[in-house]
């Protein structure tokens, strides 16, 4: 006797089936804890002038997206899917936008220079706090910008087509990204080497907090429960990490 179908694999054939407006929402409602999750992600990287309220209209977008793109029938958890289309949404609707202030951007230009000279006079690796002297700037304040500078650096690099779907007569190349050669994975193997021990010089709360958040995907809020501190903190030690780590990858490069 066959078992009876879950009421989740009603709504999707309903869904699926005839695109039954009652069916989508209720699949949006159930999905929608995953824009929630991004949203937070994202937001601890980005620039405080970037509204929650707008990630999470360009996450609403890719979670709509994933509804009419998904297929249940493939070897795949909608879940793993939606989470792929709603961060690229996010993602791609920032490079769009110039969501970096240009007050921001010229505070960066004269903390680049500041660093530059500093480390010209003293021959070394110059703190934060030396350059916060030099600027008359608060530390939090260097650090926040350079990471939005940062992100924005990788933001552009990091741009890469949009997918669109197929059209007739369209051509195109499909790459299999499963097949490495062996320059690649030499390339990658020495990277990994290189991040691993940039990640080394970092202090115990530093390495841990990032580990927690890229590795284990926790939110900065569920990194602070398990740490026992404030989010306000984690977010502090989260932002100083990623500025040592950026310093030791430009000097690396």
């Amino acid at each position: 006797m066959p078992a009876s179908k879950s009421e989740e694999q009603i709504i999707w054939e309903k869904w699926v089936q005839s695109r039954d407006p009652h069916a989508g929402n209720l699949l949006i409602k159930k999905y929608m804890s995953l824009v929630s999750y991004h949203v937070q992600r994202i937001s601890a990287t980005v620039p405080k002038s970037v509204s929650r309220d707008d990630l999470k209209s360009l996450g609403m977008l890719g979670l709509y997206d994933a509804l009419e793109k998904f297929d249940p029938n493939r070897d795949l958890k909608f879940d793993t899917y939606a989470s792929f289309r709603i961060r690229g949404a996010i993602l791609d609707g920032l490079r769009k936008e110039d969501w970096l202030p240009r007050s921001t951007r010229e505070k960066a230009k004269k903390i680049d220079a500041a660093i530059e000279k500093l480390e010209q006079k003293y021959m070394r690796n110059v703190t934060v706090m030396e350059v916060a002297v030099e600027l008359n700037m608060d530390e939090e304040d260097i650090y926040t910008t350079m990471n939005e500078q940062f992100f924005a650096n990788v933001l552009s690099v990091d741009e890469q087509p949009q997918d669109h779907d197929e059209k007739e007569g369209q051509s195109f190349v499909i790459k299999d990204d499963k097949s490495e050669i062996p320059e690649e994975k030499v390339i990658r193997a020495e990277m990994l080497e290189e991040m691993a021990a940039m990640v080394s010089k970092l202090n115990e709360k530093e390495q841990l907090v990032l580990s927690l958040f890229y590795h284990e995907e926790l939110t900065l809020t569920e990194i602070g429960h398990v740490m026992d501190l404030s989010t306000s903190r984690i977010s502090q030690i989260h932002s100083k990490a990623l500025y040592k780590l950026r310093n030791l990858l430009e000097k690396t490069l």
